[in-house]
């Protein structure tokens, strides 16, 4: 049953920090510190560690104080299949095309090798890497609401040319010059923690196993809006946004659910408030998904077995 208005996610739900299970811990966290720009961040107190993984095998990344990324070593797990559900890419959204230019710099002088490619979506700009481990990874900053276009409903996005160097040339500032030419890694540190701007967890993009279960899942009982479709490609987001999540068969055309693996471990969102945790589990419920709540967090898995925790905003 296609969900009803009431049904919707609230408008300010946001995406929160990725879990990914790595084999090699001081490898990734290189790659997402010193190439892609994120911060180390201390380990919160209380950060639920999957079964057997330390907080010493644990890396917390993101800007500011918002974690974006978290990293646990999880030696044991196989690495999952190209075929196979789970993730897609993990996208960070800049603040600015400067902020932007900055990380897309770093990892041209740090890491060029994992650049696989980059576009101009109309509502975005955005360039596309693959972590050590082989986990995608966008880059990308979003033109003003008021220039994206909309069909009804669904937004005009597109995949054209976009090129990296005209880019920097562009957007990219003296200061982050200044931070990437420093060779002391403390001072160069401090220098990118100045020049780069803020950053947040844009959307995330799923492989799964079939469009229409996955619209089934994501739209008609999680409450997202469907905001585009594309030939094998579904996008959804709550709030007017192009969009927080989508999901694509483009490798993954009939996968079933995901066997144990490194990559992707869970994917966070955050609602406004309790009452909403609440509405989404009167949801779930309804459609005979299996939950579980400790009271803070509400986590369920998706058709593919791709795991899910929805929390409430903290007050403010």
């Amino acid at each position: 049953m296609p969900a009803l208005p009431g049904d919707r996610l609230a408008d300010d739900t946001r995406m929160d920090a990725v879990t990914l299970h790595v084999r090699d811990l001081d490898l990734m966290t290189r790659y997402y510190r010193d190439a892609l720009t994120l911060t180390e961040l201390a380990v919160p107190d209380g950060l639920e560690l999957p079964a057997g993984v330390r907080a010493e095998e644990t890396t917390v990344l993101g800007r500011g104080a918002t974690p974006l990324v978290v990293l646990h070593r999880t030696r044991d797990l196989p690495a999952p299949g190209r075929g196979e559900a789970g993730l897609f890419h993990t996208a960070v959204l800049f603040d600015d095309e400067p902020g932007l230019a900055h990380a897309l710099a770093s990892v041209a002088t740090t890491a060029p090798s994992t650049f696989v490619g980059s576009a101009d979506h109309l509502v975005s700009q955005a360039f596309y890497f693959a972590d050590p481990e082989g986990n995608g990874v966008e880059l990308y900053a979003d033109r003003p609401r008021d220039q994206w276009a909309w069909d009804g409903t669904h937004v005009r996005m597109a995949t054209l040319f976009l090129d990296p160097n005209a880019f920097l040339g562009d957007h990219l500032t003296d200061a982050a010059r200044d931070a990437l030419a420093t060779t002391d890694p403390e001072a160069r540190a401090a220098a990118t923690r100045a020049a780069g701007a803020g950053a947040v967890v844009g959307h995330v993009h799923l492989q799964v196993g079939d469009v229409p279960a996955a619209r089934a899942f994501y739209v008609d009982t999680l409450g997202f809006a469907e905001t585009a479709s594309v030939p094998g490609a579904l996008f959804v987001s709550a709030g007017g946004y192009h969009h927080h999540m989508a999901m694509n068969t483009w490798h993954s055309r009939g996968a079933g659910p995901r066997a144990s693996t490194l990559g992707l471990g869970t994917v966070a969102l955050t609602v406004p408030g309790t009452d909403d945790v609440g509405a989404l589990r009167e949801r779930l419920d309804r459609a005979g998904v299996a939950v579980q709540h400790d009271g803070a967090v509400l986590r369920f898995d998706d058709p593919w077995r791709n795991a899910v925790e929805v929390r409430a905003a903290p007050p403010a």
